[in-house]
Parts: C-alpha cells; structure tokens; sequence
C-alpha cells in the first residue's frame, strides 16, 4: 500500500454560468481545471471525470460515467475505478477550485494518516462539510460509494451529500490566512471574487 491519486470531477451543467464549460474558465491566466491539477499536482493517476480540450496541456485519464450526467457520486465511482487498489489515498475535488493549493491538500492528508476516519474533508466558516475539497483513503471510499449504491438501488442522480451519509470524516478547519480553499466558482461573480484573491 502507498501512493496517493486524485479524482476531479469536471462534469457540471453550470446552469448557473449559462451552461459555459466551467472548468475551462481562466482565474489568473489559467484554467480552473488546470490549477486544481497543479494544486495535486504529486497524485499518481491523476483522473478528470469529464471533458477536457483536445490540446489540454496537462497528462491526465479522462473518463465519464455511464450514462453521463448522473452526478457527482456516480461521477466519483468513475473516476474512482481507474485508481489503482494499492493507492492509500486519493482527493475527490471540484473541478472548480481555482484556490485550492498543494498545501491545502496536505493539510487533509496529514489530518487523514493520524485519524481514524474514512475521508477528511474542509468544514467552512458557516459549518457546511466540503465534500468535493476532500481527501480519502482510497478503500475508504470505495466502501462509502457501495454503501450508498446498495442504500439507493445505486449511484445515478445520488447527491454529493450521500457520501457522508455512509461515511465517518475528519472535519477540517483551514487556519491559514489567504482565501479558502474549497471557495468554488458558481457564478460570474464568483469568478471575479477568485480572479482578485489570485493576484
């Protein structure tokens, strides 16, 4: 056992963008997906649940899954299956994390290999659990994701929230100063709101 794999998940409707491809969106000159890959940047497979550009500048296994638009529990059962048995850990993010950080990321590590939980995962100043600003122990997962398919009759249209229905997390506060790292672009403002805080 070892090794640790990140999931991106960049397969949303942004309804709230009008439909625009969100991911692809720049912050500070660069993609959202591209600086989420930058922030995990050490994972071994790094998998993209979604579409990415022809030309898209980063190595990485791109998925989808079947049939597409079933979520992002259906779509992190996805990416997960191409993550080898034998990886200890793996992130679960957005694709949409234009601040997320490497040393964000080794925060929930470090908080996961001295915890007894299945996944640890940020907890925002108004308390709500960031599901998808997360990392797992990779069985762990696996596990949370069978349990909700068995619950549900399986994984199409479950909520991201199911996870911690049929998991134990590590909550974790970000302490640092600097803009959160779950902080997520929904909106056009949104993106301005990241654009300022990456100057």
């Amino acid at each position: 056992m070892g090794g640790f794999a990140a999931v991106v998940l960049a397969g949303g409707a942004a309804r709230r963008m009008g439909g625009a491809d969100k991911p692809t969106l720049t912050v500070a000159g660069q993609s959202m997906l591209t600086r989420v890959l930058a922030a995990v940047h050490d994972a071994d497979p790094r998998v993209v649940v979604g579409r990415i550009p022809a030309d898209f500048p980063v190595p990485v296994h791109v998925t989808r899954e079947e049939p597409a638009g079933g979520g992002p529990v259906a779509a992190a059962s996805a990416g997960l299956s191409l993550v080898p048995a034998h990886v200890t850990f793996t992130a679960l993010l957005a694709a949409d994390l234009p601040l997320l950080t490497g040393e964000a990321i080794d925060v929930l590590r470090l908080t996961l290999e001295s915890a007894p939980m299945e996944g640890a995962v940020y907890r925002d100043t108004d308390g709500h659990l960031q599901t998808l600003c997360g990392v797992w122990r990779t069985a762990g997962l696996r596990a949370a994701l069978d349990r909700v398919a068995e619950a549900r009759g399986g994984l199409h249209g479950a909520p991201v929230r199911a996870l911690l229905e049929h998991a134990r997390v590590a909550e974790v506060s970000w302490r640092r100063p600097g803009p959160p790292p779950w902080f997520d672009c929904d909106t056009d403002d949104d993106l301005r709101t990241a654009e300022e805080w990456a100057r």
